[in-house]
C-alpha cells in the first residue's frame, strides 16, 4: 500500500481518533480498560507522533516514541485500522519511527504488547525486534510481552 507517514501533533483530530480506536480495540480484547500498566502517554512525553495517510488523505495508522532515557525510546500507540492491516502500513510506520529516532540520539527502541495480540507479537518479531524481559511498569504484568531493537543509521530518508 502506498502511504505517506508524517509527524502530526498528538492532539490532532486524526491522531486522537486513531488512538481512541486503538484503545477501544484493546478494551474489547482484554475485556476492560485496565490493560496498560504505567503512565498513559501524552503530548508532554511523546517526542514523536506520526500518522500514515493514503494518497487521498485518509488516516489509516499511527505510532509514537516516548523517551525513556537519552538513548532509549518506547514505541507507543502503534495502530493500523483493521481494513488496512496486512498491507504494509504498520511496517511503513515502524520504519518511519526508527528513521526519526536515530537523529534524536535514540539507539534502542523498546515496546510492550500483549498476550492477546498475537499478530502484534508476530509483526515485531518479523520486523527484527527481539523478546526482552518486561521492563519498567511492565515488570510482573502477566499479559505483557516486551521487545527491543538496537538501531543503526537509517537506510532511507
Amino acid at each position: 500500500m502506498d502511504v505517506l507517514v508524517t509527524p502530526e501533533p498528538w492532539n490532532a483530530p486524526d491522531a486522537a481518533r486513531l488512538r481512541a480506536a486503538q484503545r477501544a480495540e484493546l478494551d474489547s480484547r482484554y475485556g476492560n480498560d485496565d490493560h496498560e500498566p504505567g503512565t498513559t502517554p501524552s503530548a508532554d512525553d511523546v517526542a514523536v507522533f506520526v500518522v500514515a495517510r493514503q494518497p487521498d488523505g485518509a488516516a489509516v495508522g499511527c505510532g509514537g516514541l516516548r523517551m525513556l532515557a537519552p538513548d532509549t525510546a518506547e514505541i507507543k500507540r502503534m495502530y493500523v485500522i483493521p481494513a488496512h492491516r496486512g498491507t504494509g502500513v504498520a511496517t511503513a510506520i515502524l520504519r518511519d519511527l526508527e528513521a526519526r529516532a536515530y537523529p534524536l540520539g535514540i539507539r534502542q527502541l523498546v515496546l510492550e504488547t500483549g498476550t492477546l495480540q498475537p499478530e502484534a507479537v508476530r509483526f515485531y518479531q518479523r520486523e527484527g525486534y527481539d523478546p526482552i524481559p518486561n521492563f519498567g511498569p511492565y515488570v510482573g504484568a502477566t499479559q505483557s510481552v516486551c521487545f527491543a531493537r538496537t538501531l543503526g543509521p537509517p537506510t532511507h530518508p
